[in-house]
C-alpha cells in the first residue's frame, strides 16, 4: 500500500478486466513479434474514461428495511453528475429486498451479496458488494494503511489517530497494539509468515513487530524523512523502503542494517513494488558483488511510484534503471501484474496500465474520475482500485 494523502472520508472499489494476450506469461512473447504486433504493443490504448457509478456506503443495510433509500449517483466525464436512489418496496421470502431505482437507472440484479446497477444514458453499470461484516471500534479515525496475513486470520492497520492494531479478521476483536513509532504511521504489512508485521512512520523508522506479543523486534534507522511504503523481498530476509527523503533503500532484517541505497530520486517515494521480472527484461549488471546478506534480489524489479509525476523502474540486485515513465500528475501507489505488465495510480485518478519491455507508451491509460488512486491490487484476471472522495 501506497502513501495516503490525508484522511479518507471514502473508497471506491472496482475491478477491471485485463487483455489475456497482455497477461500471458513469459512463454508467450519469448520468440519474435511481428511488426504488427510491435507497433499495437508500443502505440499503447489511449485513455479509457468511464461514467463511475456511486452509491450509498451503507446501501446493504439501509436497503434491508421496508421502504429503506439509499442514494446513487453517476459521474460521466465532462457532464453534469446524474443523482438518483433506490427504494426497497419489500423484502422477498428468500430474504432477498425487492428493489427499485428512480428514473435513469436500472437494477439489473440484488442478492444477498451484491447489487448490479446500470445508467443507460451513459451506457455505464457497476456491481457492487454488500460487505461481510463491518468493524467499527478498531480505530477512532480514518485508516491510512491495512493488510491481512497470508492465511487470513489475523489483520493490521493504521489510522489518523496515531495507532496500530492487529485484529482477528473473522471477528475484529483486538489482539495488539503496536507502540513505538514517534508520530504517524504510514504504512504496515504482513510478512508472509503471518506472525511478523512490518512498518514505516513519519518518524523516518522502519519497524519489525512480533504480532504474538506487541514487540518490536527490529528498528531501522537511516531516512532523513518520513516512509511512505515498504516492500518485502521473497520471504522476507531483505526488505525495501520508500521515502519523503526521495531514497529507497534496501535492508538486513537480520543484522538490522542498511544493504544500500538502490535509487535518490531527489523526490518522495510514494508507492514501491517488487516483482520477479519477465526473462527478456534486461535488469543490468551490479557494478559491485551483491552483499551475501542480499537474498531473493536477483531477478527482481523494485518499481518506485514519485511524487515528481515519474515512475521507476530497477533491478533490484543491479540497481541499474530499467525505464523512467513520466505521468500526468503525482504517482501515488504501483503494482505488479505479471514479469513485464506494471499498474500505477495519480493523484489526478488515472491508472496507468504499462508493459516493461516497451515502456514508452502505456498500453493502456484508464480514467473514472478526477479523485487521487491510493492503491493497487492485482486480482485474479484484472485488479481493483481505491480512490479518495472526489469532489465535485
Amino acid at each position: 500500500m501506497g502513501w495516503r494523502r490525508g484522511p479518507i472520508a471514502h473508497f471506491h472499489w472496482w475491478s477491471v478486466g485485463i487483455d489475456p494476450a497482455l497477461r500471458s506469461r513469459r512463454s508467450s512473447f519469448g520468440g519474435p513479434t511481428s511488426g504488427k504486433e510491435r507497433k499495437r504493443r508500443s502505440g499503447g490504448g489511449g485513455v479509457k474514461m468511464a461514467a463511475p457509478l456511486r452509491i450509498q456506503s451503507d446501501w446493504a443495510q439501509a436497503l434491508r428495511k421496508d421502504e429503506g433509500e439509499a442514494w446513487l449517483s453517476c459521474h460521466p466525464p465532462g457532464k453534469p453528475t446524474l443523482y438518483g436512489s433506490l427504494t426497497c418496496q419489500g423484502i422477498g421470502l428468500d430474504g432477498i429486498p425487492e428493489v427499485t431505482a428512480s428514473e435513469g437507472f436500472i437494477v439489473n440484479e440484488i442478492n444477498k451479496k451484491s447489487i448490479h446497477i446500470s445508467c443507460p444514458k451513459e451506457t455505464a453499470s457497476s456491481k457492487f458488494l454488500a460487505p461481510y461484516t463491518t468493524f467499527s471500534r478498531i480505530h477512532t479515525k480514518s485508516i491510512t494503511c491495512l493488510d491481512i496475513s497470508s492465511g487470513g486470520g489475523l489483520g493490521v492497520s493504521s489510522s489518523t489517530d496515531g495507532s496500530m492494531k492487529i485484529w482477528q479478521a473473522s471477528n475484529g476483536e483486538l489482539r495488539r497494539v503496536l507502540e513505538g513509532h514517534v508520530f504517524d504511521v504510514n504504512c504496515c504489512r504482513f510478512f508472509p509468515s503471518g506472525l511478523v508485521v512490518l512498518s514505516g512512520g513519519m518518524d523516518a523508522q522502519l519497524k519489525i513487530w512480533s504480532a504474538e506479543d506487541a514487540s518490536c523486534v527490529v528498528t531501522f534507522k537511516g531516512h532523513k524523512g518520513g516512509i511512505l511504503d515498504t516492500a518485502i523481498v521473497d520471504r522476507g530476509r531483505n526488505v525495501v523502503s520508500g521515502s519523503r527523503d526521495g531514497t529507497a533503500r534496501l535492508w538486513d532484517c537480520g543484522r538490522s542494517a542498511c544493504l544500500g541505497v538502490i535509487a535518490d530520486c531527489g523526490s518522495s517515494i510514494n508507492g514501491v513494488a517488487v516483482g520477479a521480472a519477465d526473462n527478456s527484461i534486461n535488469l543490468g549488471s551490479p557494478e559491485q558483488m551483491p552483499s551475501e546478506r542480499e537474498v531473493g534480489t536477483e531477478l527482481k524489479m523494485l518499481l518506485l511510484a514519485r511524487e515528481d509525476k515519474k515512475l521507476q523502474c530497477f533491478g533490484l540486485q543491479s540497481r541499474q534503471p530499467v525505464f523512467l515513465f513520466i505521468g500526468s500528475d503525482a504517482f501515488n501507489c504501483c503494482t505488479f501484474l505479471s514479469g513485464f505488465l506494471l499498474l500505477a495510480g495519480t493523484q489526478d485518478g488515472n491508472i496507468y496500465q504499462l508493459d516493461v519491455r516497451s515502456p514508452r507508451a502505456p498500453v493502456q491509460v484508464i480514467h473514472r474520475s478526477g479523485a487521487p488512486v491510493l492503491s493497487l491490487l492485482s486480482f485474479r484476471d484484472g485488479f481493483i482500485a481505491s480512490q479518495a472522495l472526489a469532489q465535485d
